[in-house]
């Protein structure tokens, strides 16, 4: 076979015009590597993380959190469920109870597990094989409870309510009850539901009129938090890709068109994949340009204790 005539020259590399490294702006250097020595002598998780990327921005995360509480502003949680199943409640309490979390904001699904653990000390069934019979959702007490708290207190949000009828009853798990400690520890915590969401909306004790006050309670209640974020508090998203962000970013709007100065604040977005509405809901559109949004990608089960101890080990 011939040779192919292409009609494109190959480029003449001995042409190539070279400069010494000297000259190069590089973007790391050796006194961003991390410093073995000087994390053995201190012991604090924060000198094992390099001063780039992601571990930056965690360590700026962190930061935040301190400054906020230094400086008397709140930091809020808004949370899934996801962070209660895989073990956290204990670590969320215990920032609560340290006063590095001001307040909490949970989806319905949130409320429902926390529920369970407190009466029951188990939660997350087998949807893929309880629905094929439909047995998904119908187990009675968590219904039983959650729309009964609602019935009990009328004029409560979805959280009051549910953290006063926990202590009500004395639930076996109200230690590792987030809405339990909440309300022992006058720490608000907040649900928005969407109807037809969570399992206790399938149920005959099932009261739309009372569930859509007590979640607008809830929602009013969160917006007065958001509009003292300005200035230096924090909001932290954890894994919640739909609800929570739209939650936010309404709140925000509601408490700045009331006439909150919400702004100059810090969002944070952890998941572990990063979604469009926290990302634009969380991270970007409430700061543009006054405050800083971060998005953190890993497990909660590694991602939260990490945090935990930046704030509350050797250097907390």
């Amino acid at each position: 076979m011939s040779k192919p005539d292409y009609r494109f020259t190959p480029a003449d590399f001995s042409a190539i015009r070279t400069y010494p490294i000297a000259e190069r702006k590089s973007a790391v250097d050796t006194t961003m590597f991390v410093d073995l020595e000087k994390y053995r002598a201190s012991g604090a998780l924060a000198d094992l993380f390099p001063p780039m990327l992601k571990a930056n921005d965690l360590l700026k995360v962190a930061a935040a959190i301190k400054a906020a509480k230094a400086a008397g502003k709140p930091v809020l949680l808004g949370m899934g469920a996801h962070v209660i199943k895989v073990g956290l409640a204990p670590i969320i309490i215990d920032l609560m109870r340290r006063g590095l979390v001001d307040a909490v904001a949970l989806n319905g699904a949130g409320g429902v597990h926390d529920l369970e653990i407190a009466f029951h000390g188990e939660t997350s069934e087998n949807v893929a094989v309880e629905i094929k019979e439909g047995r998904f959702g119908m187990v009675d007490e968590t219904a039983t409870h959650f729309n009964g708290a609602l019935a009990r207190y009328p004029e409560a949000g979805i959280g009051e309510a549910l953290g006063r009828y926990m202590q009500d009853e004395r639930f076996p798990h109200n230690d590792v009850s987030i809405i339990a400690q909440g309300a022992a520890l006058s720490v608000p915590v907040t649900l928005h539901v969407a109807v037809g969401c969570d399992i206790v909306h399938i149920h005959p004790s099932v009261d739309g009129a009372a569930t859509g006050r007590a979640t607008l309670a809830d929602f009013k209640l969160f917006t007065g938090i958001v509009g003292e974020l300005g200035g230096g508090g924090v909001y932290l998203n954890v894994g919640s890709a739909v609800i929570l962000p739209e939650v936010f970013i309404k709140a925000l709007s509601a408490a700045r068109n009331l006439g909150a100065d919400a702004a100059g604040f810090t969002t944070v977005n952890f998941d572990m994949i990063q979604h469009y509405r926290p990302g634009v809901n969380v991270v970007n559109r409430p700061i543009q340009g006054a405050g800083a949004g971060y998005a953190l990608t890993g497990h909660h089960e590694i991602m939260v204790p990490l945090l935990y101890h930046l704030l509350t080990g050797s250097e907390g």
